[in-house]
């Protein structure tokens, strides 16, 4: 079943989340500098990460001791979000370091935007020193903003986009370039789809899996569309890739990745296009680049 929306935000607030991580960037200096520099933005924002032993239940039961009202907030945050908390009281990061260490800097990053975004801290505190939580619009609003505050700063802002456009257009550049930039390739991955001038999408698919009437299957998890994918042929719905749909044939089974395979999609006026998807298997996920043909041959011009 996909995943709900994390990263939409209105154009007002989505400035505002951009402005902050502009300013964490600019503190840090760590525009240009390869991979983000993470530990680095989190110090100049006087920032710490909680030692590697902070999830281990032992060590939370610990905290909780200690830290009374201010530690079960933390620790309900903890619960519903799995991997990543922000103390606001000792300014503190807690982080599960037993996540891929790629993982783990969008996460700093994240919790890194709850401290930046004024209204974020203020409340995080206040509702850390009192027994009510959050509501979860609110929590929801939080979370999508701090999700496009770590990826502005872990993608510097324009910066992937302008260097991925200087690569080939295929679904090996988001791979090559998650390692400059320290992302994962899932986040790479989405980056490139949502930033790119091309019409094409990402779908982000959970391991496969084999059922006995429809053989190899993989549920989609995400999918992440251009803006030009979206005005062409509008905002893919599919719940699960099976070998009888058109991408069935791109499922990478048994080896890493698949060769740009040819199929064809209809845009939202009824016509058929030729175009070409090409897979990755993360292990974790199998991601799959789509795109027309005609998106090979487009070119732009930049002022």
């Amino acid at each position: 079943m996909a995943k709900s929306d994390d990263s939409s935000l209105d154009p007002e607030g989505l400035r505002a989340v951009q402005h902050a991580a502009r300013r964490a960037l600019d503190r840090a200096s760590a525009w240009g500098v390869y991979p983000t520099p993470t530990a680095i933005i989190l110090e100049a924002a006087d920032l710490k990460v909680a030692p590697a032993s902070a999830f281990d239940p032992k060590r939370l039961m610990a905290y909780l001791m200690d830290k009374a009202e201010e530690a079960a907030s933390a620790l309900k945050s903890a619960i519903s979000k799995v991997f990543g908390v922000y103390d606001a009281g000792e300014q503190l990061i807690h982080i599960d370091h037993d996540v891929h260490q790629s993982k783990q800097n969008f996460l700093k990053l994240h919790e890194a935007g709850h401290h930046e975004l004024p209204a974020h801290r203020k409340l995080f505190r206040f509702f850390q020193d009192c027994e009510k939580t959050l509501d979860p619009e609110t929590s929801d609003l939080f979370e999508r903003e701090a999700n496009n505050f770590a990826r502005f700063v872990l993608f510097q802002g324009d910066g992937f986009q302008s260097m991925a456009a200087d690569h080939k257009f295929e679904i090996k550049t988001p791979i090559k370039l998650a390692k400059t930039f320290g992302s994962s390739v899932y986040a790479a991955c989405r980056e490139y789809a949502r930033t790119n001038h091309r019409a094409c999408a990402v779908y982000v698919l959970e391991p496969v899996t084999y059922c006995e009437r429809t053989g190899a299957r993989a549920e989609v998890r995400r999918i992440e569309t251009s803006p030009l994918f979206r005005q062409q042929f509008g905002i893919p719905c599919e719940e699960v890739i099976t070998l009888d749909h058109s991408l069935g044939r791109v499922l990478p089974l048994g080896r890493k990745m698949t060769r740009p395979t040819t199929i064809s999609i209809t845009d939202r006026n009824g016509q058929a296009h030729e175009c070409l998807a090409e897979a990755f298997d993360t292990t974790f996920n199998i991601l799959i680049l789509l795109y027309p043909v005609k998106a090979l041959t487009r070119t732009t011009i930049v002022f």
